[in-house]
């Protein structure tokens, strides 16, 4: 039997995968519902546009429980003792300046589970952060990127 991947996090994160499932399960799955039984009272099936949104509604949103469920299932919690020293590691909020041309960025390297590049936050299975893991102030880091290489030196680790 196959194991199950872990989704390492911090209780943040977690906490706020179990708020969306919460949400997801006592308010969503019960407007979509009420979707599908307005949908059914329009009659024929067949070609009722708001009955087929609405079914596809459900599908997605009883696929994001499931996938929630298994997360929070298989969370790993990053312990702050995980985080100490003086090294890249998950948890951690890494700053570094791109080469040659100086742009500084600040990144904290979290589970895929939580990642939100929108809020800074990026997976620890992204290129970035799998090229800076283990690094440490001063490093200067080669990230193979989707876009092309390029050349980083770390400036800030807390």
């Amino acid at each position: 039997m196959a194991t199950e991947k872990v989704f390492p996090m911090t209780q943040a994160g977690k906490d706020k995968l179990v708020q969306e499932l919460e949400q997801l399960k006592t308010v969503k799955r019960k407007e979509v519902v009420e979707r599908i039984k307005i949908a059914r009272s329009f009659g024929d099936l067949s070609e009722n546009s708001e009955y087929d949104s609405a079914k596809e509604e459900q599908a997605f949103v009883e696929g994001r429980i499931t996938t929630l469920e298994n997360m929070i299932r298989n969370a790993k919690i990053i312990e702050e003792s995980e985080i100490a020293g003086d090294s890249v590691t998950l948890g951690r909020n890494v700053t570094f300046m791109e080469l040659p041309d100086g742009d500084e960025e600040t990144y904290t390297i979290v589970g895929s589970a939580e990642a939100d590049p929108f809020e800074g936050k990026i997976s620890n299975d992204s290129p970035i952060a799998k090229s800076l893991m283990g690094k440490k102030v001063g490093d200067t880091v080669s990230v193979q990127t989707p876009g092309g290489e390029m050349t980083v030196k770390i400036t800030s680790i807390k």
